[in-house]
């Protein structure tokens, strides 16, 4: 097929390069392009924080042998111990379509079948958190925020730029710097208004010639080229309605920031107790109300003094790398338990605190070494409505993602389904 196509499909604008997708009919094999509305109501949060390679088998579950209320928490949750009326720990589930032991987030989320798309060794669906952004985002400064690590491939994260993927199964980027985090939410723009105002103008122009451009190779295209289209018409749908957004809060300035700027260069667990910290500035000044966040494993080890690598770590057996393991499980515990104090203590306009409007959910796609069942869950904070203080112990191969829908649901958000969830847990409902 000969069609004619120039460079000029490439425009710049605002610091954004934008170009047509890559399309077999016309040649090309590779092809590369770089304040809040008041309703009265307090409202609801979520947050999901995500371990890569998963927890120490024997030390982080609590024993099967007590289930409910009255049970004994296990070595490795000991440090939450002053808050055990407001967890619940979850046994039994997993992702079915889950093949890869050392991708700890990329399907944790979603549920996804990565072999879903024929001819693709590798597709994602939408992470729960983008269904509550996609619920609740429009009210906020931020429709979502997504926090990550510097070290995630080390860390047994898997592909992703975040735990968050949008509704076209596309990785979202996270922030994996604080300081960067801290400006984002609290800085002030140092251009003028207009000059704002003028940028988006200008990138609403660039959208407008790269649809033009769109539109007259779209005649004649293969039938793949076309769904190649239609989803490049779909990101640039995305980029309008963010866009939108943007023109929405540019007269309105952003929160005075509740805690001082980071210092450079935190690692490890300052730099999750950092992250926690932000968070909760994020929620409590209503910058957002959906948040993930990946978690660093390598710099966590090296910042308790530990030499060996996460993934070792992970590999365990009786001796150095599984005290380590053990070391790293009740670390996570503690600053678990530090970022519950710190939400129960934020007090919202009606007295109650932040804690009591936000859900929680902690955990990994990876129990421990390559066992890719009985996903460690923790679920935390009073938003979604769950029953707290318990030790559930569901059937084995439980669909995780009955206990994302069931936290969809009790948040307010009647989803039929989500991922290859079958239905709620009913004993998670309150």
């Amino acid at each position: 097929m000969k069609t004619e196509f120039n460079r000029r499909s490439f425009l710049r604008g605002a610091g954004a390069l934008i170009a047509l997708p890559a399309l077999e009919s016309i040649g090309f094999r590779r092809f590369a392009s770089a304040a809040t509305k008041t309703t009265g109501a307090i409202p609801k949060r979520a947050v999901f924080m995500g371990i890569g390679f998963g927890v120490t088998k024997q030390t982080w579950y609590p024993s099967t042998d007590k289930k409910g209320a009255d049970y004994t928490l296990s070595e490795g949750l000991s440090p939450l111990a002053r808050h055990k009326k407001d967890f619940t720990v979850v046994q039994g589930c997993a992702n079915k379509f889950s093949n890869e032991a050392h991708w700890g987030s990329t399907f944790w989320l979603t549920g996804a079948n990565r072999y879903s798309v024929p001819g693709q060794n590798m597709a994602n669906s939408i992470s729960v958190d983008q269904v509550v952004a996609g619920q609740f985002g429009n009210q906020t400064r931020f429709t979502s925020i997504q926090l990550d690590s510097t070290d995630g491939s080390a860390s047994g994260h898997g592909p992703g730029g975040s735990l968050a993927w949008d509704k076209r199964g596309k990785p979202l980027p996270g922030f994996n710097d604080p300081v960067k985090t801290f400006h984002k939410l609290f800085s002030a723009e140092d251009l003028p208004l207009e000059q704002r105002q003028a940028a988006i103008a200008e990138k609403r122009s660039v959208l407008d010639a790269v649809l033009t451009e769109a539109n007259r190779v779209q005649k004649g295209l293969s039938r793949n080229d076309n769904n190649k289209l239609d989803e490049y018409f779909q990101g640039i749908r995305d980029i309008e309605t963010r866009l939108g957004k943007d023109e929405d809060w540019l007269d309105k300035p952003k929160p005075k920031a509740p805690l001082e700027e980071p210092p450079v260069g935190l690692k490890g667990r300052e730099e999750i107790e950092m992250m926690y910290n932000l968070i909760i500035a994020a929620l409590q000044t209503d910058s957002t109300r959906a948040l993930t966040y990946r978690m660093p494993g390598q710099t966590l080890l090296k910042s308790m003094d530990f030499t060996h690598s996460a993934h070792n770590v992970s590999h365990y057996s009786p001796g150095e790398r599984m005290e380590a393991s053990k070391a790293r499980d009740k670390m996570h515990s503690t600053l678990l338990a530090g970022f519950m104090d710190k939400l129960k203590s934020t007090k919202e306009a009606d007295g109650s605190s932040l804690f009591d409007h936000t859900s929680l959910a902690f955990g990994s796609n990876i129990s421990s070494i390559h066992y890719l069942d009985n996903c460690p869950t923790l679920l935390a904070g009073g938003g979604a409505n769950l029953k707290l203080g318990e030790h559930l112990v569901l059937s084995k191969d439980t669909p995780l993602c009955n206990v994302w829908l069931t936290m969809l649901h009790g948040l307010g958000i009647q989803a039929d389904r989500h991922g290859d969830s079958t239905g709620v847990v009913k004993e998670l409902q309150a």
